[in-house]
């Protein structure tokens, strides 16, 4: 059995004539009645009969013309989504990113995108993971588009660089370091340190730091994003050092910054590099890249 024979048998049933659903279907009688013979075999049921010159369903003709109507009308539908999404002003783009861009990067990055004209009929949807979770899940093709941190030793995946977040220690309100001139990098060791996710990729980028500057902080808790973090350091748990984002003021602690290294941590865009895009996806990529640190 194949699509042209559900066609062909639609239309015989249709205009219950050979010749008539020959013509419109711009084959040869003998090829069509050939096609519903075949067919029928396959089935092992009759699916017309004859009624004088004309010919009409069987009582399984009728029940196989359901299926068949019902096949038919969904590959009508997946044929005008496909077009759809093919379209330039229409297409769906599914974007993971990491915790710390939800509060504004993500949500002014893509509003500013469907405010173009031309983007409006474009939808979206919106996931938060970790770095490591969002690359496997890019790679299993559930995203179009992630933002995170690096990760090495993916040869499949293109990463832009599209935020630089400076690394900043938090601290409670009135502690010890505010009053600080000169803060430097060493003071982490003095006190107890909230850290990331060592697991996460900013976990591994403030590891990285540590070690190049030779330092070892005592990590008191570990935890997923600056929101965690800042909560913990706000009730007195210790002191954090995180990516300097925005959310940061909304927590009841002092945000200061370093004088002798200046840290920043990079986000970057990722796709997978020789995976088919809908223009839709391929547009939102090339706006991302014009628009690098503008909304964040």
């Amino acid at each position: 059995m194949n699509l042209n024979q559900l066609y062909y048998f639609q239309k015989v049933a249709q205009l219950q004539h050979y010749h008539q659903a020959a013509k419109e279907l711009n084959i040869s009688q003998p090829s069509l009645s050939r096609s519903i013979a075949n067919l029928e075999e396959e089935l092992g049921v009759s699916l017309f009969q004859k009624n004088g010159r004309n010919i009409e369903l069987t009582k399984y003709g009728s029940i196989f013309l359901e299926h068949v109507n019902r096949i038919i009308d969904e590959i009508k539908i997946a044929e005008n989504k496909m077009k759809s999404l093919a379209g330039s002003s229409s297409g769906h783009i599914d974007i993971g990113y990491v915790f710390p861009l939800a509060k504004s990067y993500i949500p002014r990055l893509v509003r500013s995108f469907l405010n173009q004209q031309e983007n409006h009929e474009i939808t979206f949807s919106l996931s938060q993971e970790i770095t490591k979770n969002l690359i496997a899940d890019l790679k299993n093709e559930k995203y179009d588009v992630v933002f995170g941190s690096l990760v090495a030793d993916e040869p499949e995946v293109e990463f832009v660089p599209v935020v630089n977040q400076e690394m900043v220690i938090i601290t409670p309100p009135e502690h010890p370091l505010k009053y600080k001139k000169k803060l430097v990098l060493e003071d982490l060791l003095d006190y107890p340190v909230i850290g990331y996710d060592k697991t996460s990729g900013l976990g591994r980028f403030t590891n990285s730091i540590y070690k190049q500057n030779h330092i070892k902080p005592s990590i008191a808790f570990e935890s997923s994003d600056e929101n965690a973090i800042a909560s913990l350091v706000a009730e007195d748990f210790g002191i954090g050092f995180v990516a300097h984002v925005e959310s940061l003021q909304a927590y009841d602690v002092e945000i200061l910054h370093l004088s002798n290294v200046k840290p920043y941590h990079t986000v970057y865009m990722a796709y997978l590099k020789n995976m088919p895009m809908i223009p839709a996806v391929r547009k939102f990529i090339e706006f991302t890249k014009e628009t690098i640190d503008i909304f964040y």
